[in-house]
C-alpha cells in the first residue's frame, strides 16, 4: 500500500508540479465548454435571404415586410434581375432567394392562384431546408389572410407540450453532450502521455528496476487522469444549471458512477496508446486517431440511426455512445436507475476490455 501511495503521489506531482500544466488541465476545458456550447448548434438563425420582387404590389410588399420582421432573418438583399440572383447564390451571399413574378398581385386581385418561387443553396442542404420551411410558413400565412373563400371550420386550438425541453433550447441538448465530449478529450490526452513521457525522459528504466509491481505502476498512472476527469465533470455539473440554466433532474450518484466508469474506459484506451508510443509526439498522434471517431460515432454530431448499418455496429465499441445517452438522460429527463444500468453495463465491459488489454501490453513491453 505504501508503494502504491508513493507511485500515485509521484504521478500527481508529475502532472501538477508545473503551473502551466495545471492551467492547461483545467482552464482550456472550461473555455471549450463556454465556446462550444454556443458554437455547436443546428439552429438556423440570423441568415441572409434575397428577394427578387417583380410585382412590386401591395401583396408582395406584405410578404417582404413579414420576412423582414421575422427574427430568423438578419438581412434582406433586394435583387433586380435573375443574374443578380445567380450571383448571390453562387457567391454564398444568401442561403435562399424568393422570386415573385410580375403577375403575382394581378392574379391575387383576380382571385386566381399565385405562385412564389424559392431558390435554395443546396451546398448547405440542412440549413436550406429549414430556411425553406420558414419562408413557406410566412408565405402561407399571407395566403391564408388573403383567401376570400370561407374555409372549413377550424378545429379547436391544440396545446403543444415539448417533453424534457419545453422551450426547445438547443443549449439544453448541446451542453450535456459536451460534458461527455470534453471530458473524453482531456482524459485521453492526459493518460496517453504518462508512459510515453517516462520513455522520452529516460525514467522508464528506473520504474522497471524499482520494487514496484506492474499493477502498482499501472494504478499509479491511472489515478491522476481519473481524478482530473472527475473534477472536470463535477465542475461541468455545477456550471450547467448555474450559468446556462440547463437543469439536472437525475441522480447524482448515478451520474458520478457513470462518469467513473466512462473515465475508466477512456483511461484504458489512453494507456493502450501510451504503451505503444515511444515518444509524446507519437502518443499525441495516437490520441488524435482515437478521439475523432470517438466523437463522430457517439451520436453527438449526427444520429446513429442515420448511419449505415455496418457503421452502426462499430458504434457499439464506442464508450462515448453509452455515456452520451446517460448524461443527456440524467440532465433532462431524470433517467431511472434501470435505464442507466442498461447503458452502463456495456460501458463496464469496454472498460474491463481496454484496461485488461493495456495491462497485458504494458507487461509485455516491460518484459
Amino acid at each position: 500500500m505504501r508503494r502504491l501511495v508513493a507511485m500515485i503521489v509521484k504521478e500527481m506531482w508529475a502532472v501538477l508540479r508545473d503551473p502551466k500544466s495545471r492551467i492547461v488541465l483545467f482552464v482550456p476545458p472550461l473555455m471549450q465548454l463556454f465556446i462550444f456550447t454556443f458554437a455547436t448548434t443546428l439552429d438556423v438563425k440570423n441568415v441572409d435571404v434575397a428577394i427578387l420582387d417583380r410585382s412590386s404590389g401591395v401583396h408582395s410588399a406584405e410578404i417582404v415586410s413579414r420576412i423582414a420582421g421575422s427574427p430568423n432573418f438578419r438581412k434582406i438583399l433586394p435583387l433586380r434581375s435573375p443574374h443578380e440572383l445567380r450571383d448571390a447564390i453562387d457567391n454564398q451571399k444568401v442561403i435562399a432567394a424568393l422570386v415573385i413574378d410580375e403577375d403575382f398581385d394581378r392574379r391575387i386581385a383576380a382571385g386566381k392562384p399565385a405562385i412564389v418561387g424559392v431558390v435554395l443553396d443546396g451546398r448547405r442542404s440542412n440549413a436550406a431546408q429549414i430556411v425553406n420551411g420558414y419562408l413557406t410558413q410566412i408565405v402561407g400565412s399571407v395566403g391564408a389572410d388573403l383567401d376570400p373563400r370561407p374555409g372549413p371550420a377550424q378545429p379547436p386550438g391544440s396545446v403543444i407540450t415539448n417533453w424534457y425541453n419545453p422551450s426547445l433550447d438547443y443549449i439544453w441538448f448541446t451542453l450535456p453532450s459536451l460534458v461527455a465530449i470534453i471530458t473524453s478529450v482531456a482524459g485521453l490526452a492526459i493518460t496517453s502521455q504518462s508512459v510515453a513521457r517516462e520513455r522520452e525522459l529516460g525514467t522508464f528504466d528506473q520504474l522497471m528496476v524499482s520494487p514496484l509491481r506492474i499493477h502498482e505502476i499501472l494504478i499509479g498512472k491511472m489515478v491522476p487522469p481519473f481524478i482530473i476527469g472527475m473534477i472536470n465533470g463535477s465542475v461541468y455539473l455545477i456550471i450547467a444549471p448555474l450559468v446556462f440554466g440547463v437543469p439536472f433532474t437525475g441522480s447524482l450518484v448515478l451520474f458520478f458512477l457513470s462518469l467513473a466508469m466512462y473515465m475508466l474506459a477512456l483511461i484504458g484506451l489512453g494507456m493502450l496508446v501510451s504503451a505503444i508510443a515511444k515518444t509524446q509526439q507519437q502518443a499525441f498522434l495516437g490520441v488524435f486517431l482515437i478521439t475523432t471517431p470517438l466523437i463522430l460515432l457517439s451520436g453527438y454530431a449526427s444520429p446513429i440511426d442515420n448511419m449505415p448499418g455496418w457503421l452502426q455496429l462499430v458504434t457499439y465499441l464506442d464508450p462515448a455512445r453509452y455515456f452520451l445517452v446517460i448524461v443527456q438522460g440524467l440532465f433532462l429527463k431524470a433517467m431511472p436507475a434501470a435505464a442507466v444500468f442498461h447503458q452502463l453495463w456495456p460501458l463496464a465491459l469496454i472498460a474491463c476490455a481496454t484496461l485488461s488489454a493495456s495491462a497485458w501490453l504494458f507487461r509485455a513491453r516491460m518484459e
